[in-house]
């Protein structure tokens, strides 16, 4: 498949620093992290065939971490991620704990953060006898480091905030995200409590907070309802059953959690570290679309041995970034197994995922992988001993297990065991499409099909299909016939269904799962409430939901933007539209430009600009770029590229500092404008999803609020742009492509045509 060989290239693919491969084919990346994992089996010849035999097909997928760093040498960390130290309500301790979360992301890590142990805005700071400014404020510091580690030139930071469900600032937490430009960088979670459940149902009064104080009383089911309507309007805050998590836990004896990372998959304690991988059951599938179809247990168990063996070798070779990340690795062994391709892996067995069958399923496959992953495990311990902090009853004691296999708790009984954590489900966006597109993690298949943009060397773009792998498989066997009527995508789906699915593998795993509950825009909200309520019902760890909304857009959206046109569009003889004033640096006069709108296929769009100036120094290039701009609009289309293209022009002579921020040309600051304007008419989205816009930043600050015509001499309003934009969800562009491809999976939102990816 090309698209697998393209993201081997440029994820996996070890190379030289000057570019030049080193891996000539995926199999030498494999064998590189064969032989790398092997180390820790004294570079067993016999261990490094077995890992490369379970890499090869894309069998099991270690994560990107570990397929990009082993045997590289880099100082790079091969875990995926961290919940950072307890936070300490103290100046120093907080930016200390600010400088242990730059060095985590600086080397790729993502970052978990319980901000629940600072003092709520207005409390009394009695060392400089003020008021304190509250965990809020904070994290806006550690969105704008995040930020700046990301514009340095690593990889995307990502990043979880929680609070407890008793803080006194609960409630301003929950509203934070509704300012479209704050706190970008965070996924943030309320922690759920037994007792705040209790109270919801009872309707009983609940205490706001800390240290002993009580800030505020409330009704609990007003506290829920607050949360359930930010999540409904905006996508967040999530939810997170932490005394579930803490009275599930493993080590319940050794550690308290208060944090997950930030996808949710996995519950840490502070400087809690955790390695991912995952098991692809599509690959496993034989005699698929056959009333034989089926996954062999011995296979899948003999395969799981090995995915134990060889993330467990993976503590002992990886970097870690604190030295208190690599102590708590080591002492607890914790590692993260799950799978990938469940969706297409029922859906090459006949069953509709979310159905009664796919359920039962699930539970068999998953029950299967946990039994196997704790076998090995064990078998570990017997072979090299058990994890430093194994404590024979304090493990046994835990919730989870009670509920394993009688023989498995006996042989933990009589040897201990390798790892605390063994299991777990994160997103395999990435990975999953390297393995031939396979459905990612335990979500359902999003669409059939779908164009992928692919940037070539010299810089030009082409598109090509990407197919879902049980797709292709069936069209393999069956050609064009059409799809038999249990094949069913994320938009067939009733929110009940993923639930179902959720809480089915939640029973076999000992951490948590990533997933997103994708609801229709039309839900009400009752019935979107009692999502939440119900997965507080079925025994699930936290709950994610995602419903299309005015501010994160319309990602589940399939309709691709309509191609240009061959002709240009006909020009009506009347067009309303706006027009904007810039002021740039040296220059004695303004600049206006306006941008006229047209409705076309029911949708407003961009038709004309022009750029008007008493400067004639200007003249010459404005009419040219007037005349290059409008013929590009005028042909229809997805025509947001021209924003981009403007944006990224650098005067050589040098730009401008703007609204305390960089603008590299008169031309970008151009770009910045007509990107405003597209975004107020909903042409394209804005900052709501940390993508292409900077309302309010600035770009923003260069610019005037719209001006009247009279003061311009050109058409235009004197509309306010804020109040132009529609009210319905716009869909949502990618920050990295521009594509409307963007989805929500696994509680991370990805792109699927250029492989951006919020949590990595």
């Amino acid at each position: 498949m090309p698209i697998a060989a393209r993201i081997w290239d440029m994820k996996y693919r070890l190379k030289e620093a000057d570019g030049t491969p080193i891996d000539q084919t995926a199999a030498d990346s494999w064998r590189r992290v064969a032989r790398a994992l092997a180390v820790a089996d004294s570079g067993d010849p016999g261990r490094e065939a077995e890992f490369f035999a379970a890499l090869e097909g894309f069998r099991f997928l270690p994560a990107g971490r570990i397929l990009a760093g082993a045997g590289t040498d880099r100082s790079v960390t091969l875990f995926n991620c961290f919940v950072m130290g307890t936070i300490p309500d103290s100046m120093a301790g907080i930016f200390q704990a600010l400088k242990e979360a730059a060095l985590t992301l600086q080397q790729g890590g993502g970052i978990g953060y319980d901000f629940s142990t600072i003092r709520p805005k207005g409390a009394l700071v009695a060392s400089v006898a003020a008021d304190a400014s509250g965990p809020l404020s904070f994290m806006d510091v550690w969105d704008s480091m995040c930020r700046t580690i990301m514009s340095a030139g690593s990889r995307r930071g990502a990043m979880m905030a929680c609070l407890r469900c008793d803080h006194p600032d609960i409630l301003d937490f929950i509203t934070a995200k509704q300012d479209a430009a704050r706190l970008r960088m965070f996924n943030l979670s309320v922690l759920v409590t037994d007792e705040f459940m209790a109270a919801v149902r009872a309707d009983a009064a609940w205490d706001l907070v800390f240290d002993g104080k009580i800030y505020r009383s409330l009704p609990a089911r007003a506290l829920w309802d607050r949360i359930m309507r930010a999540t409904y309007d905006y996508a967040e805050p999530g939810v997170i059953f932490i005394d579930r998590i803490n009275r599930m836990n493993n080590l319940a004896y050794a550690e308290t959690i208060s944090a997950t990372n930030p996808c949710g998959e996995q519950p840490l304690p502070p400087y809690g570290a955790c390695l991912l991988g995952s098991v692809n059951l599509a690959a496993l599938v034989v005699d698929a679309f056959t009333p034989t179809a089926r996954i062999e247990a011995a296979e899948l168990s003999g395969l799981v041995a090995t995915a134990v063996r060889m993330m467990d070798n993976v503590v002992d070779i990886s970097r870690f970034p604190l030295p208190e990340q690599e102590a708590e690795a080591r002492a607890k062994r914790r590692i993260g197994l799950g799978v990938t391709g469940l969706a297409d892996a029922l859906l090459m067995c006949g069953l509709r995922y979310g159905s009664d069958a796919a359920v039962a399923q699930t539970d068999a496959w998953l029950g299967a992988l946990s039994r196997a992953a704790y076998r090995a495990s064990v078998d570990l311990a017997k072979e090299r001993g058990p994890f430093p902090l194994f404590d024979t009853d304090g493990f046994l004691a835990s919730a989870t297990l009670a509920t394993m296999d009688a023989d498995i708790r006996d042989s933990i009984r009589a040897h201990g065991i390798r790892n605390a954590l063994v299991t777990s489900i994160a997103p395999t966006g990435t990975i999953s499409l390297y393995a031939g597109n396979v459905s990612s993690g335990i979500e359902p298949v999003f669409a059939w099909s779908y164009r992928r943009k692919v940037l070539e060397k010299d810089g030009s773009r082409r598109e090509e299909e990407v197919q879902d792998y049980a797709v292709m498989r069936w069209r393999e066997m069956q050609g064009d016939a059409p799809l038999p009527a249990h094949f069913v995508t994320a938009q067939d789906l009733e929110p009940l269904d993923h639930l179902r699915m959720q809480a089915a593998a939640q029973r076999h795993i000992d951490s948590s799962i990533s997933k997103t509950i994708n609801c229709p825009a039309d839900i009400p909200f009752e019935a979107f409430r009692d999502v939440y309520l119900a997965a507080w019902d079925m025994g699930c760890k936290g709950c994610t939901t995602y419903r299309p909304n005015a501010v994160t857009g319309a990602v589940l959206s399939v309709t691709p933007e309509p191609e240009a046109g061959d002709s240009p569009l006909p020009r009506p003889t009347t067009l309303s539209g706006e027009t904007y004033k810039i002021r740039w640096p040296g220059s004695e006069h303004a600049l206006y430009i306006t941008v006229n709108d047209i409705v076309s296929g029911g949708r407003r769009r961009p038709f004309e600009v022009f750029i008007n100036s008493k400067n004639m120094e200007h003249f010459a290039w404005t009419v040219a770029l007037t005349r290059m701009i409008s013929a590009v609009f005028r042909r229809g289309g997805d025509v947001s590229f021209v924003v981009e293209e403007l944006k990224a022009v650098f005067d050589p002579r040098g730009g401008a500092w703007i609204g305390g921020r960089y603008i590299p040309s008169i031309l970008a600051a151009i770009g910045g404008v007509i990107e405003r304007h597209l975004i107020a008419i909903g042409f394209i989205a804005g900052e709501g999803m940390g993508l292409k816009s900077d309302p309010g930043g600035a770009l923003a600050a260069a610019v005037d609020d719209p001006v009247s015509a009279e003061e311009n001499g050109e058409p235009g309003t004197e509309q306010d742009v804020s109040q132009a934009a529609p009210q319905a969800a716009p869909q949502a562009a990618c920050p990295s492509c521009g594509s409307y491809e963007l989805r929500m999976a696994e509680g991370c939102l990805t792109c699927a045509s250029c492989g951006f990816s919020q949590c990595s």
